[in-house]
């Protein structure tokens, strides 16, 4: 009999787990990573157990580098499409439940194996499926949403404020995988409204993170919960505003609501007294404001920085028409979004330039603003070092006749 259970393959001995595991109640977590295919499809997918009508379902999230999207499986189709996945998109699986957590491994073909470890839960986690949608604005971010005038006296989204709300937990969504992959958070089974962190550094060594023209502080506030209450990490969040009744405002709330390590400085962008960063945000920035965002979290070796460009002047009158792209750009309005497809394009290429792998993502559904792109940036190398990356810059320069570019000075490595 034991001879029998042993010629299994391990991939048909996990499928049979999970299936079982889905069926007594005793499934904690599924987790799949180092994807076959790096450059394509989800770089990793979490399930869960949930509820949906009364019938329980295997819910999928698939991370993608920009996105999460999620699935929800039956639990009838869950061994045949674990199967698949480990056949054909992912080498790792680990199988989390209440009695044994097993961890599936096939660096190659023909060398698949299964280890058994001890639980890391006893108990099966709730499987409410509602409880996903409270993203990060739970209830323990009541206090400064109220003080925003997000939220009412009952603790109800302001119809007027419905967008912002989204806008504000998307922001936070975004914000939260890119400190996963520099290393500052990490999710654990229960999912996003339960970030925990990373290795987390003593008080002394606190992350410090400027948000660059941060107006009323939504956001300001947002990563300052996100990192404090959600993640429990020491962190100093600074918020930089030109005006200084809205510094003032904003420092009365933070200190009503007793966010210590949250202040409020004024100040703009290149003037503002700021210390050694570990991110910097600035998001619709003016023009070539962006540029200095970018500029001095370069100088302060921000290990990230954010920023989501607005109002693309400096490069539109400089614009050539160059072919075969002549018919077209003679259109004005085609020629004002290349100007600002060159703009961001040219500036994700400096950071790379400086050092940092870079991602360009929407922000915020079209219909809420035009100006909805970002330019995540996490630092990885030695600046100024790859000269391949720096003849892209002079080469899509001189293809479109770009005589001068605001970040023009890092190609002097300065």
């Amino acid at each position: 009999m034991l001879g029998s259970v042993m010629s299994v393959p391990p991939i048909e001995q996990v499928c049979e787990k999970l299936a079982a595991s889905l069926a007594d109640g005793t499934f904690v977590r599924l987790v799949l990573s180092a994807p076959i295919r790096v450059e394509v499809g989800p770089q990793k997918v979490l399930g869960r157990c949930v509820v949906l009508k009364g019938i329980p379902h295997l819910s999928l999230t698939l991370r993608h580098p920009t996105q999460d999207l999620t699935k929800n499986l039956p639990l009838a189709e869950c061994a045949a499409w674990l199967h698949g996945q480990l056949e054909h998109e992912f080498r790792s699986a680990l199988l989390g439940t209440t009695v044994r957590d097993w961890q599936f491994i096939s660096a190659e073909p023909g060398s698949a194996r299964l280890i058994d470890h001890q639980p890391s839960r006893t108990s099966a986690p709730p499987r409410e499926h509602d409880r996903k949608h409270m993203g990060f604005l739970d209830a323990s971010a009541r206090d400064w949403l109220e003080g925003l005038a997000i939220l009412d006296a009952t603790g109800k989204v302001r119809a007027s404020m419905a967008d912002k709300h989204r806008q504000i937990n998307h922001y936070l969504e975004i914000l939260s995988h890119l400190a996963k992959e520099c290393g500052w958070l990490e999710a654990p089974i229960a999912g996003a409204n339960e970030l925990q962190a990373h290795n987390p550094p003593s008080p002394q060594q606190a992350l410090v993170i400027a948000d660059m023209g941060c107006g009323k502080g939504y956001l300001t506030f947002g990563a300052w919960h996100l990192f404090h209450r959600i993640g429990k990490q020491p962190v100093r969040i600074l918020g930089v505003e030109a005006r200084p009744s809205l510094v003032a405002t904003s420092n009365k709330l933070a200190r009503q609501i007793n966010a210590k390590r949250l202040e409020f400085v004024a100040g703009s962008i290149q003037s503002a007294s700021l210390p050694p960063l570990d991110a910097l945000i600035a998001l619709h920035a003016c023009n070539t404001a962006t540029d200095d965002a970018i500029r001095r979290g370069i100088e302060l070796g921000a290990k990230l920085i954010i920023v989501a460009p607005c109002c693309h002047q400096q490069l539109r009158p400089q614009l050539g028409k160059p072919e075969p792209l002549a018919p077209v750009l003679r259109h004005g309005v085609m020629a004002e979004r290349m100007a600002e497809w060159v703009t961001d394009g040219l500036r994700a290429l400096f950071l790379e330039w400086a050092g940092y792998r870079t991602k360009v993502m929407e922000f915020v559904d079209a219909g809420h603003t035009p100006k909805n792109l970002m330019i995540a940036a996490v630092r990885e190398s030695q600046p100024f070092q790859d000269q391949t990356i720096k003849q892209r810059i002079d080469d899509l320069k001189e293809f479109y006749g770009i005589q001068q570019h605001a970040l023009d000075d890092l190609l002097n490595g300065a």
